[in-house]
């Protein structure tokens, strides 16, 4: 940390009660957002409450620092980005206030989703519908004035708007009301002493700002109503033709969608809306885009609530990742629109639908299909074809991206048939593909060009193909920015678009931020950044491993980086997979029912988001971090955030491998400052059991005994509270020798090898019983080889790669023969699965690994494919048992089917409840340990609390470590689905005891 940011910081922490940091590593991490962009800002603040936010401003101002408000870091033009201080709303200010039936009162930081969801209880809504409402914060969308598809019917934020708390340049606060009479709308000054409180009001400073602004808004009448865009969406610059109505001056429409360069929202009381009673969505099919934008010309009149358009690619796209929209989407189909109506009725809707259909299809002839949407089920399938499939452009191959630069175009709708014609001529005038999407309804269209940033020839098209692009549009009255901020990407077009207009938003920001220290940059600037300035570093400081390398001489070796990498990829393979983190922020998303990252549920921050993981690392590479972070503390703090659930992976628009990030940042920390000895108790797993075995008796006894288990934490940081299974005193893998079933059959049919793991060899071992009786009782030979070991999950999770990989080459010599004598490898255990399928081809990075991946199974979806291919007995008697089902992270990482929960479903009597809480909180050793111990609750809390529903008498799931805390807040039993299945079969007796049986204080079933 240099001398300047370390006195910021220590000047800072004595005037503000929340956060600040000045460190290298978290700057990084606020170093860039959805965007193309990157800089560097000098401090980080996450302020707790308005006076935070006002010594901050004061500070900066008193310093000449700039400052960038922050919500999610989801804006696509570089927003929240700058050199100065960034003020984080969302980790700390996002609490909801107040709700009095219609209006309701809250903090920047609240997530939209999390509002609505709120809202919903009380049958209301917050209108204006941003994409991205997962992640995206309320004060980002009211700085932005972000609108989405349904502007047809709410608009934008800034209508819903009856108050706003904003903290000015100076440090002055203004309590400004929608309906409030200026005369007695009142300003609160701060007194110069930093850690004075807030004042009494007095209306000085508001009086000014008042007077100001009602004078450029007379002398600049002309050119405010010539200048302004014509079309009905704009949140480009100022908002200045509508602030007068009568004789009230409405600051908080100036304010809303000034992007944070007039002052910053700290409180905010919106109005909501009722949710509709019905709504229902019809999709049209075109053969050419042209014919979809003449009926969206037709729609303009017929009372709908949306009208969105997607154009082929990204049909293709929807048909390539969702084998539902296979059905609904016609393969010939160039363009569709969604539109979506509301009613009174279902009925309504339904004739209302139908005659729009009529009205396009029939009596037009534009449209060639339709498909109408009625149950809440198919209208969201429907809605998630845009809002789900869109991302996925970012899963393209190779370094070529969809880029948000010229995003947020805007027109008149009568425009849009003359102007998408110039566009698409312009983009093959430029050699460059794009796809297009937006809300014909009201004249926005988004526009993604795939370019290379990383190509010369790509980054001069930038503001070239942009330019090409505005000019039309704005020619034709439309705007530059429809629904998203000017931000970095946009501002220098501002004073194309609005002419002797950007003089007078030039003014206005004088009024309220005289010293430009508030964004400077964004939407008004005397030196605009040109587009393709500062954009995300993509140079690589990295090395191969010699391991991994052929044909490498010692000279060039010499010449490499520094940094070796540690698992079985190269430095490019590294470099692309950190690069394509676009940064969206799709993996912030805190619904307790989703799995993208149960820490970030828990632990809201920055750096528990897994983009953070990818930003941390590609500063590294890049050069930005200095090579030694990697084995810092900080490093290792931000890492141990990631519990390899591998959930993110999945969630992630672009696919991104965050898991694999994390393990290569752990590995570099666990190269340079080993393990410490409680971590090595949890990478030697093994070693634990096999003693906990050898004196059974004093392995259980201690675990229900409350001073040993007291003791125990102390020693090993094992959480004393945590229910844990007891040790079996004979492994499973014992008894499979002693039946004769480690050597490989010879014998025809199926042959299965079941790689047994920890749990089932140690504390379960009648689990892996079950699974041999199930395969038997279908003829499927069963080879238990006693050299395998165990995965090494947790030893891959700590860090410890060397210890796994020697492990994993031991597994892989041993499975791969097996494979090549045509036997599948099973296992009981999803780690195991992940593992074997995942992590060993990370870990080594070879053919034989590969071999093994594809050819291993979890056991419930090797039994699924007997029943598919008509091989499974049926011969199930009745268990009459109403179970809850949890799918394990890592069996949803390896299938989105749930074929545990599909074999259940097939014994009769058995009623299935699928429990879908999210995650279990577990995630492998993470639960155990006393240090995580109340955040893994946290995280599973849903499931435990449904656990303990009357509705449930027996728990199941795949997973050990979700069946611990499953049994954490109950005394109901859980079991694997194949103990059911053996149960059902008539195979295992000894299972009737165990469904009635309850677990204990500290011990499981």
């Amino acid at each position: 940390m240099d001398q300047e940011r370390a006195r910021i910081q220590e000047d800072l922490r004595g005037v503000i009660e929340g956060e600040v940091r000045c460190d290298d590593l978290l700057l990084q991490l606020y170093s860039s957002d959805a965007s193309i962009y990157q800089i560097q800002p000098l401090a980080v603040v996450r302020p707790l409450h308005t006076q935070d936010v006002v010594a901050c401003i004061q500070y900066a101002n008193e310093h000449h620092i700039s400052v960038h408000a922050r919500g999610a870091g989801s804006g696509l033009a570089g927003e929240s980005l700058g050199p100065g201080i960034i003020i984080d709303f969302a980790h700390s200010m996002r609490r909801i206030l107040d709700f009095d039936g219609s209006s309701v009162r809250i903090q920047p930081g609240v997530v939209l989703s999390r509002l609505n969801k709120y809202l919903a209880k009380h049958d209301r809504m917050f209108g204006p519908d941003p994409s991205n409402s997962e992640v995206t914060t309320m004060g980002s969308v009211l700085a932005l004035d972000n609108s989405g598809s349904h502007w047809l019917k709410y608009r934008s934020p800034r209508f819903h708007v009856e108050e706003l708390e904003v903290v000015l340049a100076d440090g002055s606060v203004l309590r400004l009301g929608h309906k409030q009479n200026i005369e007695t709308l009142c300003a609160v000054p701060v007194k110069h002493a930093l850690s004075d409180p807030i004042a009494a009001p007095t209306v000085s400073r508001l009086d000014e700002i008042q007077n100001r602004v009602r004078n450029i808004l007379s002398t600049h009448e002309q050119t405010i109503r010539e200048q302004t865009p014509a079309s009905p969406a704009h949140r480009c610059g100022y908002h200045l033709s509508d602030l007068l109505e009568g004789d009230h001056l409405d600051l908080t429409k100036l304010l809303v969608g000034s992007e944070g360069t007039l002052g910053l929202i700290t409180e905010a009381t919106v109005r909501t809306s009722p949710i509709p009673e019905h709504t229902g969505v019809l999709l049209l099919f075109f053969d050419r885009i042209d014919k979809a934008t003449q009926a969206s010309q037709l729609l303009a009149n017929m009372d709908i609530a949306a009208c969105d358009l997607m154009d082929r690619r990204l049909l293709v796209l929807a048909r390539e990742t969702d084998p539902r929209f296979v059905r609904s989407i016609p393969d010939d189909a160039e363009a569709m629109l969604l539109v979506e109506v509301e009613g009174e009725s279902r009925n309504s809707v339904r004739q209302h639908l139908a005659q729009i259909s009529e009205s396009i299809q029939q009596t037009h002839h534009l449209a060639f299909a339709s498909r109408m949407a009625l149950e809440q089920a198919e209208i969201e399938q429907a809605w998630s074809i845009a809002r789900n499939v869109i991302p996925t452009l970012y899963r393209l191959e190779g370094s070529t991206r969809a880029i948000p630069f010229i995003e947020d175009i805007a027109l008149p709708p009568a425009q849009l048939p003359s102007i998408l014609p110039q566009i698409h001529l312009t983009l093959q005038k430029h050699e460059t593909t794009a796809s297009l999407f937006g809300h014909l309804g009201h004249g926005v269209i988004h526009i993604r060009p795939f370019l290379n940033v990383d190509n010369k020839s790509d980054v001069r098209k930038l503001h070239a193909l942009a330019n090409d692009i505005y000019e039309p549009v704005i020619a034709a009255g439309g705007t530059i920015s429809g629904e998203h901020g000017s931000g970095l990407s946009r501002t220098w077009f501002m004073r194309k678009q609005f002419g002797p207009l950007y003089d007078v938003f030039a003014e206005v920001k004088r009024v309220f931020d005289p010293r430009h220290i508030l964004n400077p940059g964004k939407v008004v600037s005397e030196m605009p950044q040109p587009i393709h300035n500062n954009l995300r570093p993509v140079s690589v400081n990295l090395s191969t491993p010699r391991r991994f390398m052929a044909d490498v001489t010692n000279d060039e070796e010499e010449q490499r980086s520094p940094i070796e990498l540690q698992l079985a990829w190269s430095a490019d393979e590294l470099a692309y997979t950190s690069r394509a983190c676009n940064g969206c922020g799709r993996c912030r998303d805190e619904s307790p029912t989703t799995r993208m990252c149960p820490v970030f549920q828990f632990a809201p921050s920055e750096e528990s988001s897994p983009r953070a993981k990818a930003n941390l690392l590609r500063g590294v590479i890049t050069g930005r971090l200095p090579v030694a972070t990697l084995g810092e503390d900080d490093v290792k703090a931000v890492a141990d955030l990631c519990v390899n659930c591998h959930q993110c992976r999945v969630e992630c628009p672009a696919s991104v491998d965050i898991p694999k990030i994390v393990q290569e940042t752990k590995a570099q920390y666990v190269r340079s400052n080993g393990l410490k000895f409680t971590e090595t108790l949890f990478t030697k797993l093994d070693r634990t059991a096999k003693w906990a075995s050898r004196f059974h008796w004093l392995y259980n006894w201690s675990l229900r005994n409350r001073q040993m288990r007291w003791m125990i934490e102390k020693i090993t940081g094992l959480a004393q509270g945590r229910k844990l299974p007891q040790v079996a005193g004979t492994s499973f893998l014992k008894w499979a020798a002693k039946n004769r079933l480690t050597k490989p059959s010879r014998e025809p049919g199926g042959k299965v090898l079941y790689f047994v793991d920890i749990f089932a060899n140690w504390f379960d071992p009648d689990l892996a019983r079950c699974l041999v009786s199930v395969l038997k009782h279908h003829g499927v030979s069963v080879y238990v080889p006693t050299e395998q070991h165990w995965s090494t999950s947790s030893a891959i999770t700590e860090g410890d790669i060397e210890y796994a990989r020697e492990l994993a080459q031991r597994n892989v010599s041993l499975l791969s023969d097996a494979v090549r004598q045509g036997y599948t490898i099973v296992t009981t255990e999803p780690t195991a699965a992940m593992c074997l399928t995942q992590e060993y081809p990370n870990l080594l990075g070879d053919d034989e690994s590969r071999l093994v991946a594809e050819n291993t199974q979890d056991a419930c979806h090797y039994l699924w494919g007997l029943h598919e291919s008509g091989k499974l007995e049926l011969d199930l008697q009745p268990v009459n048992y109403q179970v809850g089902y949890h799918l394990p992270c890592h069996l949803r990482a390896l299938q989105e089917f749930t074929p545990g929960e599909h074999l259940l479903r097939l014994i009769p009597g058995l009623s299935i409840q699928r429990i879908d809480k999210g995650c279990s909180g577990m995630a492998g050793t993470f639960g155990l340990k006393r240090k995580n111990y109340r955040n893994s609750l946290r995280s599973g809390w849903g499931l435990i609390s449904t656990m303990r529903d009357s509705s449930i008498q027996v728990g199941t799931t795949e997973c050990s470590a979700c069946k611990i805390q499953m049994e954490q807040g109950t005394t109901k039993p859980t079991l694997h689905p194949i103990k059911l299945l053996a149960h059902a079969y008539r195979l295992a007796p000894q299972v009737r005891s165990q469904l009635a049986q309850q677990s204990r204080d500290l011990i499981t079933s």
